[in-house]
């Protein structure tokens, strides 16, 4: 499961790289976490940057359950989720992302946090899905979005067994492209960015999601959860 990532570019970067329009409110995150209103570009929208809750549900929204609830959606899931394919035609998002963080287990009681990014820093994106609903008493829309993640690649698998699908602007524009068939879109989510990546260890107040500050993305000797160093790495 993907529970943080980072995007920690300016307005102008982000208006360059995605051809957006970007909000005086928007503001870098540096733990990126579930529940909070994180920038995405939606198929419907795809001029500019909007902000939704990601994954799980805001407390004031009505008529879903707990298990409906994702943070993350596996793209084995797609053929198998009749409900899945139909977000797939009409909900589609992408996420602006410079880093993913991913926990390496080394003890019962024991997982070191790693952030992963590109050799070049370069700025990429998250394929994704977005949903609306009514607040409790029906008068206002709150959107959330979910990442799809996949299989692992030879890296990432040295901390965690999946990752996210990784876009880069050729596979976001054709994401976004109202007219892309069924067909195109789990082609694209089947050929995750063969991206040159990099890893390190971060400070495991990343466990925390009410922490985001810069120093988040130093790297920092590899430590548990508790702050002990390890030579586990």
């Amino acid at each position: 499961m993907i529970e943080r990532y980072s995007i920690t570019s300016s307005p102008l970067t982000l208006k360059e790289r995605f051809g957006v329009e970007v909000p005086a409110y928007y503001a870098p995150s540096y733990n990126a976490a579930p529940t909070k209103l994180l920038p995405v570009i939606t198929n419907t929208s795809p001029n500019g940057i909007s902000t939704f809750y990601w994954g799980e549900t805001p407390g004031w929204a009505k008529n879903k359950t707990p298990g409906e609830k994702l943070i993350n959606v596996r793209i084995e899931s797609l053929s198998e989720k009749l409900a899945l394919r139909k977000s797939l035609a009409k909900t589609r998002c992408i996420v602006p992302a410079d880093s993913f963080y991913g926990w390496k287990k080394v003890g019962k009681k024991t997982s070191i946090p790693y952030r992963f990014v590109t050799t070049s820093n370069s700025i990429f994106s998250f394929p994704g899905l977005w949903e609306e609903y009514e607040d409790v008493e029906g008068k206002e829309m709150m959107h959330t979005f979910t990442i799809f993640t996949t299989a692992a690649n030879e890296l990432v698998s040295t901390v965690q067994d999946r990752m996210p699908v990784i876009f880069d602007r050729s596979a976001e524009l054709a994401w976004l492209n109202k007219d892309a068939t069924e067909s195109e879109l789990f082609e694209l989510l089947q050929h995750n960015l063969p991206l040159t990546l990099n890893y390190y260890p971060v400070s495991p107040r990343i466990n925390d999601p009410n922490v985001d500050v810069p120093s988040l993305i130093t790297p920092t000797p590899p430590s548990d959860q508790f702050g002990n160093l390890t030579l586990f790495d």
